[in-house]
């Protein structure tokens, strides 16, 4: 399956799925698994644990429903129009044609928007069915399914027109079947697994379950020369500037949160010679000729810098224009842009020259009095041609007038000015826009930004801490409780943090924080650190590892915070599934996260030949850890595949990241069989392999997404 992944990224995805995941010799492979596995639990009569067998049958039953859709199962695709005469048949992938029993059309296709923009929130197909006499309506979206005599149906896409809609079609009333059977089984039958006796995990649970705060873990689980500052406008004008509405990232934002990511994505940084944010983004557009001078714009890349003539870091815009035009077009044409540097100069040329144009300020809304949805205009946008004339004069002019008064440096009449488009707005606007208690949580969120100078006190405290806590471990003797009482308080403090940017982030975005890398590794920081508190009061090393995870975390998460973060969810994603699956996988990755940190000290304990009993007593943490671990990574894997089949018609589709997940579960689940494999009883051994397993966590999360691609790319 690994070896897939890399072949479906080179020979494209149908190749994979049909001469690997979908192929005879996999079949046989699963098969012989299956197989091998019963006979063997006969063999050993695992039947006498009644939880441990029913667990493994429950695999077995998941991988019996998926031969039976593989073999039984069809899918495909259904283009309907309104208006068309009634379909009778639906295409599948492979191009052959399935007739329905009944009759399908098109009655009517409803696209629905986040309110005052045009980001679709869902899409809606009203539907018809003639089966003989009878007739049978139903609708179609985004995460609702209509299910008719075993065919069920799901919203796939539309024609732009709004008149069409494409819809997945998947006929399979067997496979389904066994398969959720399958997985109900598996959730019963890892619940029941914990109250078994005679477990591994049971005895180790005796010999440390005098310890406290186990059980309420199983609960809750550079620098650049400048001649002097430019020009722009006063701060506290800036700050007015800044709460007016703004059509940014499709979704309605203040201003500060464009000139935030602006500044982010071009400089690196916030401010500029002690400018803030809003400063910059009115400098740019109101004092453009000073600017375009500025050494503002950060390069990476050999190539790029050569081409437009650096000797630093910087760039100015005019660097980018020289007597053959365009320096990077000939890059651009002998490279593309598959080149990161090359495309990220490109991209940050052209988002400066949208701003400077004014096309990127969209910030005059017009309601359409036939829909009542908002369009949003820029200042040089042409009028549609139901707008009345001296609305569209005050689009035009307005922002010419505040260019004449901040000529003038009357900035009483720049606020006054600003405050009219601001009350235009709001006139306009209605009940579309974000209240005000909503824009000024966004700009306190915006300028609350700890992340990064966190990130690096955490690492540089857990390595310090990691140290201390482990000569104390290996040499028995106990740490001070000063050092330990002011690393809580410093947790709980960071906690507390990651607690209140997570709400703030929700509040703002209106769903759970855990669509995108960066809120996922926000959560798993969160995550980290209440486990921690329940962890340390029974395996003290569990506090220096929480500091180090805390720390790594939140510094993959400053990784993509050049980007525009916050935004309103595709459709596909709203299901409450989504955010069940990501809560429930990070959980499983931050204890395989502990793991690894536990395996390598056991391994700096047991190569330095101190102690082997504390090599074991680690194994002992580790073995505790690791059946939770696996049990919530098996359990968020199903979670997405029941996501999957409710937004997409299929509960597997062999994308890289499920199969890595898969992989990941594989990896794991064989150290939990260390009755039948001996290696994994000894310490060393045990402790090396979590180390590198835990790679597979890492290709899962980061490679899958970097290198191998797929639907999973986003996450």
């Amino acid at each position: 399956m690994a070896v897939a992944t890399v072949l479906e990224k080179i020979y494209g995805s149908e190749f994979a799925r049909e001469h690997i995941y979908t192929s005879m010799t996999m079949i046989i492979l699963w098969g012989v698994v299956s197989l091998s596995a019963m006979w063997y639990m006969l063999r050993v009569k695992l039947y006498r644990k009644i939880a441990t067998f029913s667990l493994h049958l429950s695999l077995i039953v998941i991988l019996a429903g998926a031969l039976i859709t593989h073999l039984s199962g069809k899918q495909g695709k259904t283009h309907l129009r309104i208006g068309d005469e009634p379909i009778k048949e639906f295409v599948a992938s492979d191009g052959n044609s399935f007739q329905f029993p009944f009759e399908l059309s098109l009655r009517k296709f409803n696209l629905e928007y986040y309110p005052g923009t045009f980001s679709p929130s869902d899409f809606i197909s009203e539907i018809l069915i003639k089966d003989g006499d009878a007739e049978i309506s139903g609708s179609v979206s985004m995460n609702k399914i209509f299910s008719y005599r075993n065919y069920r149906f799901y919203q796939s896409g539309y024609e732009g027109d709004g008149q069409g809609s494409l819809l997945s079609v998947s006929f399979d009333p067997y496979g389904i079947a066994v398969t959720y059977t399958g997985y109900v089984w598996l959730l019963l039958s890892i619940i029941l697994f914990f109250f078994q006796k005679k477990t591994i995990f049971r005895k180790v649970w005796k010999q440390l379950k005098s310890k406290p705060g186990l059980t309420i873990l199983f609960i809750l689980f550079g620098i650049c020369p400048s001649l002097g500052t430019p020009s722009t406008i006063p701060k506290e004008v800036a700050k007015e500037f800044g709460r007016l509405y703004i059509y940014y990232n499709s979704r309605i934002a203040p201003i500060n949160t464009f000139a935030h990511d602006f500044a982010m994505k071009i400089y690196g940084k916030d401010s500029y010679q002690g400018l803030s944010s809003e400063q910059i983004v009115a400098g740019w557009f109101f004092f453009y000729d000073e600017w375009k001078n500025e050494p503002f714009i950060k390069i990476k890349g050999v190539e790029v810098k050569e081409t437009l003539g650096l000797e630093g870091s910087y760039a100015r815009l005019v660097d980018f224009i020289g007597p053959e035009g365009f320096k990077l077009e000939k890059l651009i044409k002998e490279s593309g842009l598959e080149s990161k540097d090359i495309f990220t100069a490109n991209e940050k040329f052209n988002l400066i020259s949208t701003l400077v144009t004014g096309s990127a300020l969209q910030i005059y809304p017009f309601k359409d009095k036939e829909t009542g949805s908002l369009k949003w205009f820029a200042v040089k946008d042409k009028p549609t041609e139901e707008m009345p004339f001296e609305q569209w004069l005050f689009i035009r002019s307005s922002m010419n007038l505040v260019a004449e008064k901040i000529a003038l440096k009357d900035w009483e009449g720049v606020s006054g000015l600003i405050e009219k488009i601001n009350r235009y707005q709001l006139k306009e606007g209605v009940v579309h826009l974000p209240s005000q208690n909503k824009i000024k949580t966004e700009i306190f969120y915006n300028r609350f930004n700890y992340d990064k100078p966190l990130a690096m006190i955490f690492l540089t405290l857990g390595l310090v801490l990691f140290l201390i806590f482990l000569s104390r471990f290996i040499s028995g003797k106990t740490i001070s409780n000063g050092i330990i009482y002011s690393s809580l308080i410093i947790l709980i403090l960071l906690f507390i943090y990651l607690c209140f940017r997570l709400g703030i982030r929700w509040f703002i975005s209106g769903h759970l924080p855990l669509s995108n890398g960066f809120e996922t590794m926000q959560f798993m920081a969160w995550v980290t650190a209440l486990a921690t508190f329940f962890l340390f009061p029974y395996f003290r090393l569990a506090l220096p590892f929480g500091y180090l995870i805390c720390g790594f975390t939140l510094l993959v998460a400053m990784m993509g915070e050049s980007s525009p973060q916050i935004t309103n969810l595709m459709p596909v994603l709203q299901s409450p599934l989504l955010s069940i699956h990501v809560m429930v996988i990070m959980l499983a990755y931050t204890l395989l996260f502990l793991i690894m940190m536990n395996g390598l000290t056991g391994l700096l304990i047991g190569l330095s030949n101190k102690s082997i009993e504390k090599t074991v007593f680690l194994q002992n943490i580790s073995h505790l850890m690791l059946y939770p671990a696996v049990f919530l990574l098996v359990i968020g894997i199903f979670i997405g595949a029941v996501w999957a089949n409710v937004s997409w018609g299929r509960y597997w589709g062999w994308d890289p990241k499920e199969v890595w997940a898969l992989i990941t579960f594989l990896i794991y689940a064989l150290p939990l069989h260390s009755i039948s494999f001996s290696l994994f009883r000894k310490p060393l051994f045990f402790h090396s392999y979590m180390v590198f397993a835990f790679l597979s966590v890492v290709i899962t999360y980061f490679g899958v997404n970097f290198f191998l691609g797929g639907m999973h790319s986003y996450a």
